[in-house]
């Protein structure tokens, strides 16, 4: 199978740039989120396809580094653009161009921060997207998707697919197979991100529901997604890595907490990954903190 994608390697950029939501730098990972998209919506399965497909393709065009290409860094802000404007929003013409544009966007912005060796993350992604919502919903009459609009019918959950579900909500998908799939793609890459991912799932769940949120949207994994994130990043074999993984878990489930509680970003379209994003920064600040003052 590596033949196969040796002679298409735009598809294992595109690939790899899907598997990157998860910081996966691997094509199958990216394979099976994509699956399991397209399990939820094939609105949101297109969507991700073309939003990464153009990251890449502008990415290519302008030159930039081969190695970064072929890692997915231009792909993962890129699809998680596509995929959010699918979720939220009716798929007219308009939408499907901004996707795309979006896409693109995305790509030149991560690039902007990859130079300046400024870790960002999604940030890109939440950006373009915080500001795609906005217009779109003060300039324009489209309608949201069905997949928004429709009523999440309350089945019997346990803590397990609870924890799941934490994975399946990084790229909005609520299904209980998809959540599933997506933490099985993260684990056959990365088995110690993928089980930091479920404990701090399973923790945001947890605490949020002590600090008194809806139950039914913690079933469904909207208080334990950015949490997965923070956790994947500061994965590892050692110790220490789990006492930075609980800081940075942490430190995000506060941040969206708050953000949530407090209505902050709704008139954007809500927190997505941003409570991640500052999570993760405050964490490598007091990492950089730690060990300047240990030396």
């Amino acid at each position: 199978m590596d033949e196969f994608f040796k002679k298409l390697p735009f598809l294992d950029n595109i690939l790899k740039g899907i598997g990157q939501i998860m910081l996966q730098e691997n094509r199958w990972t990216g394979l099976l989120f994509l699956i399991g998209i397209f399990m939820g919506s094939w609105q949101c399965g297109v969507a991700v396809l073309l939003s990464t497909a153009a990251g890449t393709f502008i990415a290519m065009k302008l030159n930039y580094d081969k190695s970064e290409i072929n890692a997915g860094l231009y792909g993962f802000s890129a699809a998680l653009v596509g995929v959010a404007l699918a979720f939220l929003f009716e798929t007219t013409l308009l939408i499907w161009i901004l996707i795309v544009l979006g896409g693109a966007l995305a790509a030149v912005i991560q690039h902007f921060f990859i130079q300046k060796k400024i870790p960002v993350f999604t940030f890109p992604f939440i950006i373009i997207t915080w500001i795609l919502v906005f217009v779109l919903h003060h300039f324009t009459n489209i309608p949201p998707s069905e997949m928004l609009s429709s009523e999440v019918v309350p089945s019997e959950y346990d803590d397990f697919l609870t924890c799941t579900n934490g994975f399946g909500e990084v790229i909005f998908q609520g299904g209980v197979l998809s959540g599933i799939i997506f933490f099985l793609a993260v684990f056959i890459s990365s088995p110690i991100a993928a089980l930091y991912g479920l404990a701090a799932s399973i923790l945001g769940a947890g605490l949020s529901q002590l600090n008194g949120e809806p139950i039914k949207e913690i079933h469904m994994g909207l208080f334990g997604f950015n949490a997965v994130l923070s956790a994947i990043v500061f994965s590892g074999v050692k110790k220490t890595d789990g006492l930075w993984v609980l800081i940075a878990v942490l430190i995000t489930i506060v941040i969206d907490d708050l953000l949530i509680d407090n209505h902050c970003l709704d008139m954007v379209g809500g927190v997505f990954t941003f409570p991640f994003v500052a999570g993760t920064w405050i964490t490598l600040l007091i990492q950089k903190v730690f060990l300047k003052t240990k030396k």
